[in-house]
């Protein structure tokens, strides 16, 4: 194992003993020898079953048979959760047929940044991932299930919904992906129609054609954002079968996947000897495991946020310095968009999750003595799935790279460092992703422009006000100011500006999420603005330094200036687009390096 490896795990156990103990005897407490519902009083059992079909009722009468819980973010307006609209029924025959029963337990609300980019709709992003774990638990509090399928893919669904079934670790879980749609339009083209766009060389007609190319079918968006991180996350942390990730919806394989994924979870509970409750999979280690596959990927930044979160559900304390420390030493393997032009689709073609595993394996950067949903350790997780007459199977893990600019080995990688960085400074904490930056803006020190709300942005950059070397500086953007929405909209015009050979760089409080891209960002700043962060203090013209290579954020003035004056960033109560609903949980929103959510710190609990 690689020694820094090695440390950051042992810190981040001593760090969690008295939580971790906690968590796991609550979840111990909550554990039964066998089905929790033969502890109902009849009454409340035969409304649990009151719908049921007469072999399911028998079934559950008689407790010899595991009852699986379904819980679905299925919405047929999303593309990456249309194809989930099936899987209940194949989930509950693959289950029959073993002797076993699936109810669907409860539905929970997936949003989409992608519609709601840039729009009111996106303050509701963040704070949503916190009612999908609320709603999670709702669904499983019946105390009917012996084990449960989570049916998620992206942004906040899956981080929410990890959050909410890790309360009810006594129980194993696995998650079951839709994969991503068929590649589209190119994304070196798409990223030049956009910018067209922003430079008012083209219109809106030339670009939404563009856009209706690239997002065009169901599934996930091919691009590595923060929903296909989560698919990465979750195989590489053991939490749903060997292959699952990315294998495209309507598929022969995509099906017998979810077949064996049931049939696996039914396997897995007290009634079995191999009970596997997801609290158990989930551990330091395996938290470790997915830092590094974020690291090693380039994934989403959002998971700085998430995996603070995700981790505290299971009594676990992680920090930003834990990703820092291992980006250190993590090297980057992959190159898909935005950080190269290759989509996911290209990136299993040429070796994927097998051989991305194996090659952090083989180096000592990933922990193999870990239990996942399929067993101890994780070489299951290098052997490449497909159909052998039409049963889901896995052949040798000898899988090369196909493709050297999409996905190389540890020996040869694209840098020999991880994706993400932590800038710390007097403006306080913030991520930097560098892995799309070049190296000759991974340093940009220029004098401040200040923003309020990302649309002035739009109007300064087609004024011309912003061509100069710059920083821009959007602040109000926090859990507590307004929910922390992305800021993706914001990536052509700066993306231009660089094109035309100015130094720019952004500094805020929000989001950029799994779409940063070649610019530098140093995002989630925290304290944000309207908690007391110094970002409210910036003005026009200050000078600020971006270093991603010392990890310095900082504002050039004196600190006696910085102290006399006044800060500008204040909450703004918006109404509409059902924000007021969220008015009193986002004054207590954690801070960014908390997770940003409004739960509060489960490791306290």
């Amino acid at each position: 194992m690689h020694p820094t490896l090695v440390a950051v795990t042992e810190r981040i156990i001593e760090r969690s003993r008295d939580s971790r103990a906690r968590y796991l005897a609550m979840i111990d407490q909550a554990a039964s020898d066998g089905p929790i519902r033969g502890s109902l009083s009849c009454g409340n059992l035969a409304h649990g079953f009151a719908a049921c079909g007469s072999t399911d009722k028998q079934r559950l009468k008689m407790m010899d048979s595991a009852n699986i819980a379904i819980i679905s973010s299925y919405n047929d307006m999303l593309s990456a959760h249309q194809p989930l609209d099936g899987y209940p029924e194949i989930i509950k025959k693959s289950l029959s047929d073993i002797g076993s029963v699936g109810q669907f337990a409860g539905g929970v609300p997936a949003m989409c940044d992608g519609v709601t980019q840039g729009r009111a709709g996106m303050e509701l992003s963040l704070l949503s991932r916190d009612v999908i774990a609320q709603a999670t638990a709702v669904s499983l509090s019946h105390d009917m299930f012996d084990g449960m399928l989570l049916l998620g893919v992206c942004d906040k669904i899956v981080p929410g919904l990890l959050i909410g079934a890790l309360r009810f670790g006594h129980l194993p879980a696995i998650l079951v992906p839709a994969g991503p749609m068929p590649s589209g339009l190119p994304n070196k083209e798409k990223v030049r129609i956009r910018q067209l766009y922003a430079e008012g060389k083209i219109g809106r007609d030339e670009l939404l054609e563009a856009e209706s190319a690239s997002y065009h079918s169901p599934g996930t968006c091919t691009f590595y954002g923060t929903a296909n991180t989560n698919q990465m996350m979750l195989e590489i942390m053991g939490l749903m079968l060997p292959g699952a990730a990315f294998e495209n919806p309507g598929t022969e394989i995509r099906d017998a996947i979810t077949r064996a994924t049931a049939e696996r979870v039914a396997r897995s509970t007290h009634l079995t000897g191999d009970w596997t409750p997801m609290g158990r999979v989930v551990d330091e280690k395996s938290v470790i495991n997915g830092l590094v596959g974020l690291l090693a990927t380039g994934g989403s930044t959002n998971h700085t946020l998430h995996m603070v979160a995700i981790a505290a559900a299971a009594g676990i304390r992680l920090t930003w310095e834990d990703f820092d420390a291992l980006s250190a030493v993590v090297p980057l393997l992959c190159q898909v968009y935005p950080n190269g032009q290759a989509d996911v689709n290209h990136f299993k073609a040429a070796g994927g999750m097998p051989f991305v595993i194996r090659e952090l394996l083989d180096a000592g950067l990933l922990h193999d003595d870990v239990t996942t949903v399929v067993g101890r350790g994780m070489r299951a997780y290098t052997r490449e799935a497909w159909l052998n007459n039409g049963v889901l199977d896995y052949r040798s893990d000898d899988v090369v790279s196909g493709d050297l600019e999409v996905v190389r080995p540890v020996s040869a990688p694209f840098q020999p460092e991880g994706g993400m960085k932590l800038l710390n400074g007097n403006l306080g904490k913030a991520i930097i992703k560098i892995s799309a930056v070049h190296a000759d803006y991974h340093v940009v020190e220029a004098p401040a422009v200040v923003f309020e709300h990302q649309d002035d942005i739009k109007a300064a950059f087609e004024a011309g006000d912003l061509n100069r070397d710059c920083i821009v500086v959007v602040r109000g953007q926090g859990p507590q100011a307004n929910g922390m929405p992305e800021l993706h909209k914001l990536t052509p015009f700066l993306g231009v500006l660089q094109d035309k050979g100015y130094h720019v760089a952004l500094v805020t409080d929000g989001r950029m999420s799994g779409a940063s891209g070649k610019v530098p960002a140093a995002i989630h700043l925290s304290p944000e603005g309207v908690a007391g962060g110094l970002i409210g203090k910036v003005r026009d013209g200050d000078v600020l330094r971006l270093d991603a290579t010392t990890g310095e954020l900082s504002l050039r003035i004196d600190a006696g200036e910085l102290a006399a004056r006044d800060n500008r960033c204040q909450v703004k109560l918006e109404r509409g687009m059902g924000r007021e609903l969220f008015a009193q949980q986002r004054p207590v929103a954690l801070p960014a390096e908390l997770g940003g959510g409004i739960l509060g710190d489960l490791t306290l609990v």
